[in-house]
């Protein structure tokens, strides 16, 4: 394989590739960075916020624009990064500290967005083998692949 890839440390240390998705609140997806499959979920995360091919809008006034993340982005860079791009972090707290937190209608999911995304390119035959040698192609051909998804999702009801 080329660059961009390294030892899979759940599959026998074959060689793999991440994929680090970030989308809008409706799950459309708005940038997308890849890396080796040993490397941390973190370590991806400047990469995948500066790969928005268009500039982030200002937020309206009193409004707050969110990231939401998983336990793997529990770090310190992370709570750094997100300041330093202006998000409001959400991450889950870790299990000794958690809290029973009630169910409401009002509160929303936010983390499934993102893995339907992961989902639909799974669904790209190309995307779920990665055949292709150099970066350049594959990471292509992952830009066609969300440039398709984007468009079908603008034809989703809102």
């Amino acid at each position: 394989m080329g660059k961009k890839t390294g030892p899979n440390p759940t599959d026998r240390a074959k060689k793999g590739t991440k994929k680090s998705v970030l989308t809008d609140g409706r799950g459309a997806p708005v940038g997308i960075a890849v890396g080796g499959a040993n490397t941390p979920d973190f370590k991806l995360m400047r990469n995948t916020v500066e790969s928005m091919p268009v500039p982030r809008p200002a937020a309206a006034e009193g409004q707050l624009q969110h990231l939401c993340v998983d336990l793997g982005y529990d770090y310190d860079e992370v709570r750094a990064l997100a300041e330093e791009f202006g998000f409001t972090l959400h991450l889950p707290p870790r299990k000794p500290h958690a809290k029973k937190v009630k169910r409401s209608a009002s509160k929303k999911a936010r983390r499934w967005v993102v893995e339907r995304t992961h989902s639909w390119l799974t669904r790209f035959r190309r995307l779920l083998v990665r055949w292709e040698k150099r970066e350049d192609t594959y990471l292509a051909m992952l830009h066609f692949a969300l440039g398709i998804i984007t468009w079908f999702h603008a034809l989703l009801p809102k």
